[in-house]
């Protein structure tokens, strides 16, 4: 068990929104959040938790200096995205949390039209942003469930051969335009509101999940209590996908395809025909060899070009 986080005190009245920001390494970019969402202030009540994960260049710092309006918690240890976020929830006292990645910045009303919507469809328990990428295009924040084609196809050599496959497009959801609400599977935990309630009952995010696929495990355990997922497309934030991942690539790597093993035994195993169980796990494996041989090959190259230009 980690020790218990220090954190700065705060009026324990309970907000419409409590915004938990986790943070690991990413000082400027938490900065462009933070500084985002003081540009825009919402009509509702909307409180930040900024939980730094153990941070190394002065994320920490920089939030109690420029920021001391908002709560700040410190994690002794990086213990990943969902033990990091559920080890802040104590101060998450809010009608909604939102789990909001500091790679972000929030557009003005954001926050407004998530708890607006949250508030007149009481049965929804998760609602998702639209995210926007740096350069104003679409992001795919709202999701099919992934299967076995999901698999085979997305960020794979089989995928990039054939980058209009029907797995790909249904995954991502393609087919439709994000200009209007839908009820969907499942919402980026980049930008992801659970309504207090369904997360009582849902009890946070697993953390047998270190790093990606605990928002999937989250919205499908979600709609299995009875709540509704539903998408925002009046909520824009623009997500820089992988700021902090980036940084330890093929660790990130790792922990994807340890997390993809991880949901298919607890969601999918059971229901899977008994002569395709072998083939998940190397697959999986295979398929994580191959990614960080990928990054390994363009590291040793971009240095390599590097030492002959000299």
């Amino acid at each position: 068990m980690d020790p218990s986080p220090t954190a700065t005190p705060r009026d324990a009245t309970a907000p419409d929104l409590s915004v938990i920001v986790l943070n690991w390494n990413a000082r400027e970019d938490l900065r462009r959040c933070l500084a985002s969402v003081e540009a825009h202030p919402p009509a509702h009540d909307v409180r930040i938790v900024v939980a730094d994960n153990d941070s190394h260049d002065g994320s920490a710092e920089m939030v109690a200096a420029e920021f001391p309006q908002h709560v700040l918690v410190r994690h002794p240890r990086n213990a990943g995205f969902g033990a990091g976020n559920n080890r802040a929830l104590p101060l998450a006292t809010g009608r909604y949390v939102m789990f909001l990645n500091p790679d972000t910045v929030v557009w003005e009303r954001a926050f407004d039209a998530l708890i607006d919507y949250g508030d007149a469809h009481p049965d929804v328990g998760i609602l998702g942003a639209k995210l926007l990428n740096p350069d104003g295009s679409l992001q795919y924040s709202c999701r099919r469930f992934p299967n076995l084609g999901t698999g085979f196809y997305r960020n794979t050599p089989l995928g990039r051969m054939l980058p209009g496959n029907r797995w790909t497009s249904d995954y991502l959801m393609r087919d439709f335009d994000h200009a209007s609400p839908l009820d969907v599977d499942w919402v980026s935990g980049a930008a992801l509101v659970i309504r207090r309630e369904a997360l009582q009952e849902l009890k946070g995010f697993d953390e047998d999940f270190y790093m990606y696929c605990e928002d999937v495990d989250l919205c499908m355990r979600a709609h299995r209590a009875g709540w509704r997922v539903v998408y925002i497309p009046d909520a824009v934030i623009t997500h820089v996908i992988g700021r902090s991942s980036d940084l330890v690539p093929a660790r990130m790597t790792y922990e994807f395809h340890r997390s993809m093993y991880t949901f298919y035994r607890k969601h999918y195993a059971a229901s899977t025909p008994l002569f395709v169980r072998p083939l998940i796990l190397p697959g999986i494996v295979a398929r994580a060899v191959g990614q960080i041989a990928r990054y390994r090959w363009r590291r040793w190259k971009k240095l390599w070009s590097a030492r002959r230009a000299k």
